[in-house]
């Protein structure tokens, strides 16, 4: 069973929500991602999900743009170095990893040899924003063979057939994006979440998991009451780059995500 699938079953039964952690791969180093996974999954991270850094990430952010920036030009990271460190790191840790990466990286890599090395690096999950589910057959049906899970968003602007299109072909879970627009901290939740999170629900067995815009303890445990996990992204990335050059950078990190999970 892959571990995503394993993971919402194990808290389903516990009456836990999951606590998905967002950071990006080779912010402020590949080695100090290491670190950060190992800390994260420690710390109350049910679900890391590895942002592959790029040169147009439309979907992100101020922060996350930054922290992808930083990454292509002071480290030179691609998404073969990212596969490597996930490698290194999978025997250490049994929390699953998501890759969340536009699409234009594994088109370039090759979408048969990305998922045959993503899957024997001990990826689990993929996200990729800029792919509609209306084409992703082949990527759909590829990574049913090599056991990793395809997330798609579903938006506040999704038509309700596309919502069931969506249910019906996402693996893993369900991502709903709370907002439209980037990704990014907010100080409120958009009116209405609640109801459009059971809107979603009504529609699947499958875990609906809320994302972008989430970045307290409150915000998480508000979007837990209804969601089956919460997605924080911005507000870590801007954790570890308050504590770039400090020793103890992972350590900080983590006690924030544990905070913000609540575990």
């Amino acid at each position: 069973m892959n571990r995503i699938d394993a993971t919402f079953r194990r808290l389903k039964k516990e009456r836990k929500k999951a606590f998905i952690s967002f950071i990006t791969a080779g912010f402020p180093d590949l080695k100090a991602t290491g670190k950060l996974i190992l800390e994260l999954s420690a710390n109350g991270a049910d679900i890391i999900e590895l942002g592959i850094p790029f040169s147009d990430p439309v979907a992100d952010g101020a922060v996350i743009q930054e922290a992808s920036q930083w990454a292509l030009e002071r480290n030179k990271v691609n998404l073969g170095g990212v596969l490597k460190l996930v490698k290194s790191v999978r025997a250490r840790t049994p929390v699953p990893i998501c890759f969340m990466s536009y699409f234009n990286p594994i088109f370039s890599f090759g979408l048969e040899k990305f998922l045959r090395a993503a899957s024997e690096a001990g990826v689990d999950g993929l996200i990729i924003p800029d792919l509609p589910p209306e084409e992703s057959r082949g990527l759909q049906k590829l990574s049913r063979k090599f056991k990793i899970n395809v997330i798609n968003f579903i938006a506040p602007t999704t038509g309700l057939e596309r919502m069931k299109h969506i249910c019906r072909s996402s693996r893993g879970f369900i991502y709903y994006i709370s907002l439209t627009g980037t990704t990014g901290a907010r100080k409120s939740l958009p009116a209405g979440l609640r109801k459009n999170i059971l809107k979603v629900k009504k529609l699947t067995s499958k875990p609906v998991c809320v994302g972008f815009g989430v970045s307290s303890p409150d915000q998480v445990k508000v979007v837990a009451e209804s969601a089956d996990g919460v997605i924080v992204g911005s507000a870590i990335v801007r954790k570890i780059r308050e504590n770039i050059g400090k020793k103890n950078l992972a350590a900080a990190v983590g006690k924030f995500v544990r905070r913000l999970s609540g575990k």
